[in-house]
Formats: structure tokens, C-alpha cells, sequence
């Protein structure tokens, strides 16, 4: 990193990033060309058998995908404080959905999760309701946070709760509690008191045992999850398929569009375990990099968060970063069966036009809170080049800062 502490360097005086803005651009770029490759690599042999096009997927991807970028570059453009500041008018209308979904919504594999958008595309609102949970939780935190601590029991957790709730009764309970875990996670960065965090975990805990042994097949994946191989025709067939695809990569792969798994071996390959197909056809080495490119996400992310103007924005990008990763570790832990199956997509690799149009908006949200320092930045540069007296008490500054050294 340079004088200036904007640039990133490899050491040599080489300048790889202006700021980690680009950085993280770069690195959500090749998750998406990467990701776009194993979507049509886990999807044209179900898309031709099926549907008769090898390519249906691959097109609905690419579609979503417009939407989502045009959405970006609108978020960016607008401003992370302008969505901030319609909260109540994005909580409204993500809890109507909802409510919509529980009525009209298009049931498929027993759950009814989707709404039809003119009968030519379907749009699942539970995506929805995760950015908007990181959003009310920003709104309200923000402004607070240097106040600590902050209480649970306010606004954002209500209507969070709501939108899980309403989530978990389609039934997705694994949506749902990541619902509710992108509001709380930014309430426990903030800080909250010690009596909110025992009730939290005994509610949290109560909660969990009590949704698991409501439904028997929630109960069945744990079974699944301790012992597979007793359960290796039913509900642990997908976890040991997920383990076969995946050891059978080795260290190089089988190759791009090599893969086996797909052809019915491992059900649900372009969603939920698309990640296990990438790492069957590009081995050891594609499943590294791709976990290294999260890794680059984290840290930019962080660099972000740490250099945002206010408080609203540190907790939005804490809140998106925890959002994208989270999911993306969550779903190499399910594949590799260190999780139960919980149907946790991974972002931009696994198929699904909702979820990419949800996560490329929510990176527009954290490029935002970047565009929005840099911005600030450049002001406060301005005003202390145009102010001498200001200018030289930097400068005193910096030289007191350097004796101290």
C-alpha cells in the first residue's frame, strides 16, 4: 500500500488496486464468469432431457443476470442513504409478497415459494426479504452505533421476524433463518447486552430444536447428516453423492462439462450442489481459487466497511459481506456434509434467477458505500487544498505523528 494508503501493492512498487473498490469489482467479476460456466456445466444435461434445450438455463441465468446488473449500476447511482431512507416502503412491500406467496404462490417439491410474473417468469420474494433485513437493521443501527449497546427489541428484529416467519411456513426453514441472522448479525457487531445475549441463545436454541422436531424430515436430515450411510437410499443419498462427486475430482478435475454427477447422480446439481460439480471438474485447484476469491472478498469488503463515512454504511456493508460469504461458506460446509442439508444456494454459483438478481443488487449496495467514501473523500481533499491554515495543521500533525515513530 502506497503513502497515500489508496493503492495496493505487491511489494515490488507495482500497483495492483486504486482502492478496494476495484479490487473487490474484480473479484465479484470473476465469481460471476466463473459461476456462469458451472451453471451451464451443471445444467444442459437436465435442461435437454427435460425440456429439450440444453441451453434453457444457461439463458434464464443470463437474463436474471441483466436484471441484476441494471439494478447495480441504478443502486450505485442512487446511493446506499436513498434506499436507507424508503426502509418502511421496502419492508411493506417485501411483507406483502410474502403474504402473496402464502396464497398464490406456485408450489413445487411441497413448498410454495414462488410467484408467477405474467406467466413467464417466477420471482421467489424470500430472497428479498434478505436484503431488506440487512437494510432495516443498517437504518437503525447505524445512527446508534456509537452509542452502545443497542436493544433487540426494536423495529428492524419485528419485521424480520415476520419475514422469517413467513418464510418458514412455506416451509424453508434454512431461508428463514438466514432471514433473521442478516439482521442480527449487524445488532451483535454493534453490541448488545449481556441479558439479550442469554435470552438470545436460549430462544435461539428453543427455537431450533422445536422447528426440527415439528417436521420429520427436518428431524431425518440430522439423522442424515450423523450417520449417512444409514440413511444412503433416502435422505443421505444427496450429502454421499455430493462426497463421491467431489473426491472423484481429485487434484486437476475431470474437466469442464466432464463431470458425471449431473446425470442424475447427484439430484439438484445446478442448485443447491453446484458448487460440488465445479469441484468435481476442476478438482482441488478450481475449488482453491474459488474459496481464495472469497477470501479477496472478505478482505476488500472489510477495507470497505472500515473506511465508510457514517455508521449506516459500515453496518450495510458488514451486513452484505456477511450476506454473500456467509452463504457461500454455508453452502461448501453443506456440500462437503460438515452441515446438514439445509438448501442454502451458493452466490452465483448455483442456479437460480432470484437469488443472482438478489446478491448482484446487495453488491451494488456495498460498491455504493465504496463510491460514497471515495466521493467524501475527494471533498475533504478539496477542502483542506483550498484551506492553508488547515493544510499546515495536517502537516504539524503528521510530523508530531513521526517523532513519536
Amino acid at each position: 500500500m502506497d503513502e497515500s494508503g489508496t493503492s495496493f501493492s505487491t511489494g515490488l512498487g507495482m500497483r495492483i488496486w486504486v482502492s478496494p473498490l476495484e479490487g473487490l469489482g474484480f473479484v465479484t467479476i470473476l465469481l460471476f464468469l466463473l459461476g456462469t460456466i458451472n451453471v451451464f456445466s451443471s445444467s444442459f444435461v437436465i435442461g435437454f432431457q427435460l425440456l429439450g434445450d440444453n441451453l434453457y438455463f444457461l439463458k434464464r441465468h443470463f437474463v436474471a443476470a441483466a436484471i441484476g446488473i441494471a439494478g447495480m449500476v441504478f443502486i450505485i447511482r442512487q446511493g446506499y442513504a436513498w434506499f436507507l431512507k424508503r426502509i418502511s416502503i421496502w419492508s411493506i412491500i417485501t411483507l406483502g409478497l410474502l403474504i402473496t406467496v402464502y396464497f398464490f404462490g406456485i408450489e413445487a417439491n411441497g413448498a410454495r415459494r414462488w410467484l408467477s410474473i405474467g406467466g413467464i417468469t417466477t420471482f421467489q420474494p424470500s430472497e428479498l426479504a434478505k436484503i431488506v433485513a440487512i437494510l432495516a437493521s443498517s437504518a437503525f443501527i447505524g445512527p446508534r452505533l456509537d452509542r452502545r449497546p443497542v436493544s433487540l427489541f426494536s423495529y428492524p428484529i419485528i419485521i424480520t421476524l415476520a419475514m422469517a416467519a413467513l418464510v418458514t411456513i412455506q416451509p424453508d426453514m434454512g431461508t428463514g433463518m438466514i432471514i433473521l441472522g442478516m439482521c442480527l448479525v449487524p445488532y451483535l457487531v454493534a453490541g448488545i447486552p449481556l441479558r439479550e445475549w442469554i435470552l438470545l441463545i436460549i430462544a435461539g436454541t428453543v427455537g431450533i430444536v422445536l422447528l426440527i422436531y415439528n417436521a420429520a424430515y427436518r428431524a431425518e436430515r440430522i439423522l442424515a447428516w450423523i450417520n449417512p450411510a444409514g440413511y444412503s437410499q433416502t435422505t443421505g443419498y444427496q450429502p454421499l453423492q455430493s462426497l463421491l462427486a467431489i473426491g472423484s475430482g481429485g487434484v486437476k478435475g475431470t474437466g469442464l462439462g466432464m463431470g458425471a454427477s449431473k446425470f442424475y447422480y447427484l439430484p439438484e446439481a445446478h442448485t443447491d450442489f453446484a458448487f460440488a460439480v465445479w469441484a468435481q471438474e476442476t478438482g482441488f485447484i478450481g475449488s482453491v481459487i474459488v474459496l481464495l476469491l472469497i477470501g479477496g472478498m472478505v478482505c476488500y469488503g472489510i477495507r470497505i466497511a472500515m473506511e465508510s463515512p457514517d455508521g449506516r454504511g459500515r453496518i450495510l456493508a458488514v451486513g452484505v459481506l456477511f450476506m454473500i460469504v456467509g452463504q457461500s461458506i454455508g453452502n461448501v460446509a453443506m456440500v462437503l456434509s460438515l452441515l446438514p442439508v439445509t438448501g442454502v444456494p451458493m452466490p452465483f454459483f448455483s442456479y437460480g434467477g432470484s437469488a443472482l438478481i438478489i446478491n448482484m443488487w446487495s453488491m451494488g449496495l456495498l460498491f455504493s458505500v465504496a463510491v460514497e467514501s471515495a466521493r467524501r473523500g475527494k471533498r475533504s481533499d478539496s477542502t483542506t487544498q483550498a484551506d492553508p491554515s488547515r493544510r499546515s495543521r495536517l502537516r504539524l500533525t503528521e510530523r508530531l505523528a513521526q517523532n513519536n515513530r
